[in-house]
């Protein structure tokens, strides 16, 4: 049973990717059918990293979204943050991590000074913090004046004739895979169960305007399933 209260909701989600982070990837690419892929990549070109540009990639996992960042050639420095240390250690085995700036730590209390950045990322993440505004104010405070944000997630279906099928497959095909594939099904009950709960688009992009930002588009994918900001401060 996913705990409700915030310290050990937090408790609990670290705890988790850190038992699935062996078979996180191989997850992700079964689950999604490889778009996840292509959805890191569109979310790189919502924020057009120029030259010499620093990002941040909050919730960095093993690493995906700051790999394809720095395999682009324009940043001069890509730190990947997140609490899970587990997945981490994953993401820095891999030759192509290696100019990663790998940095524990919670995207609520972030350790670094105003300004830092000129572009923060985060993939799967906002569902998982225990107080969304308060994570958008992190990424707003540590991003320069005219920096981009820009974060992908899951978000609940839409209501028509699909829905049903999507939380079939939510309900019980996503654990019987986390189950089969990783030896985890409770970890893989948890995404459709949270996705379930999350936000809609609409009402994370008012939350996006709350925090400060500008511009604040979404895009749907994925049959709806799946959601992509972008903005700017």
């Amino acid at each position: 049973m996913i705990p409700s209260s915030g310290a050990e909701r937090a408790g609990y989600v670290q705890a988790m990717f850190g038992r699935i982070a062996p078979r996180y990837d191989i997850m992700n690419r079964l689950m999604t059918f490889g778009q996840d892929l292509h959805w890191r990549r569109l979310l790189l070109q919502k924020i057009a990293l120029k030259q010499n540009e620093r990002m941040l990639d909050l919730g960095t996992g093993t690493g995906d979204i700051a790999g394809e960042a720095l395999a682009d050639g324009k940043v001069s420095l890509c730190v990947g943050a997140d609490f899970a240390l587990e997945m981490m250690q994953v993401g820095r085995t891999r030759p192509a991590m290696r100019q990663v700036r790998w940095t524990g730590s919670d995207a609520l209390q972030l350790p670094f000074l105003d300004g830092s950045f000129d572009a923060v990322t985060s993939g799967f993440l906002m569902r998982n913090v225990i107080d969304i505004d308060a994570a958008l104010a992190e990424q707003y405070r540590v991003l320069r004046v005219g920096g981009r944000v820009a974060c992908l997630d899951t978000t609940p279906p839409l209501d028509n004739w699909l829905r049903p099928l999507i939380l079939m497959h939510f309900r019980f095909v996503m654990p019987l895979l986390g189950r089969l594939v990783a030896g985890q099904a409770e970890a893989y009950a948890y995404l459709p169960s949270t996705t379930e709960k999350f936000l809609a688009p609409d009402a994370l992009q008012q939350k996006f305007v709350r925090a400060g930002f500008q511009n604040v588009q979404y895009q749907r994918l994925m049959l709806g399933t799946i959601a992509l900001h972008w903005a700017v401060k």
